[in-house]
């Protein structure tokens, strides 16, 4: 049950700090579809979509399984090329991931062999940065993410929670203006999902950073977003674009406002319909 004392807080939270987020296009996807297969087979996962990413909003996507969700991230990131339509990031046509772009995976993609300093770094060093450069960057990291006391230890020695967060930082090292999140923290309880939550939106707020987030979990993208997009059982379309009103400011207090409530509902009215047809198909 909430606390008289929690809702209050929170309630203040939106009240004192008033969202401020530019509409500036970051990057724009116009007419983007994904098909896979050869004549006769064609295998429709995405598309027509078009979006528009505003620079330092933080988006999120939801939708049923297999609606394309990662498929519009690998598209987005570069990792991918659309079968029609443009992907443009910051004015220029994506071709191979940009730079100034980073991409953060649900899997433990640290190297197990490596200690928490070196695994973060290792992007760095392969790019041939200089070494006093490398080391600014990984201090900082180490200390934004709270890993400071963890730099010498290795992946084996750590929590699920603590080695997500090496993968952030290694992201962040390279200080990227759009940072793309497939379900990071899908493999983690709850409570440390909440705390996560709560780094990431100060990671977003201090770097300034525009942010897509791919999420299954509805309370998650309720949380952190400005706004949240809702996509279609498969081709993956968007039906629907909720904005949360959140102020920039925010944390993880605003789960105990009425707002979140409303937001989270919206959410799953649109979603239980989609959810409901790829059931249907997998029974048909």
């Amino acid at each position: 049950m909430k606390s008289e004392h929690t809702v209050l807080a929170a309630e203040a939270l939106l009240q004192d700090s008033p969202a401020t987020t530019p509409r500036v296009p970051h990057a724009v996807l116009q007419g983007v579809t994904r098909k896979f297969g050869k004549a006769g087979s064609v295998f429709h996962a995405l598309g027509p979509i078009d979006l528009t990413l505003y620079q330092g909003e933080f988006f999120s996507v939801v939708g049923p399984s297999g609606c394309g969700k990662s498929t519009l991230l690998d598209t987005l990131s570069g990792l991918a090329s659309p079968s029609d339509g443009t992907v443009q990031f910051e004015n220029r046509e994506v071709k191979g991931v940009p730079d100034g772009v980073g991409v953060v995976f649900q899997e433990d993609a640290s190297f197990p062999w490596l200690n928490v300093r070196d695994n973060i770094s290792f992007t760095l060093r392969m790019r041939g940065m200089e070494g006093a450069e490398i080391k600014r960057r990984v201090d900082y990291a180490l200390a934004f993410m709270g890993l400071k006391d963890f730099a010498t230890a290795y992946p084996a020695q750590l929590s699920g929670g603590m080695r997500q967060r090496v993968c952030i930082a290694r992201t962040l090292v390279q200080q990227p203006r759009l940072i793309l999140l497939d379900e990071p923290f899908g493999a983690l309880d709850q409570q440390t999902r909440l705390l996560m939550g709560d780094e990431l939106l100060r990671l977003w707020r201090e770097t300034g950073a525009t942010v897509l987030l791919i999420t299954h979990a509805l309370d998650e993208a309720a949380m952190l977003s400005d706004r949240v997009g809702v996509m279609s059982s498969r081709p993956g379309l968007f039906i629907d674009i909720v904005e949360t009103g959140w102020p920039r400011d925010r944390d993880s207090r605003v789960v105990s406002t009425p707002r979140f409530g409303e937001v989270n509902a919206r959410l799953w009215e649109r979603l239980r319909v989609e959810s409901l047809k790829v059931m249907g198909a997998s029974h048909g």
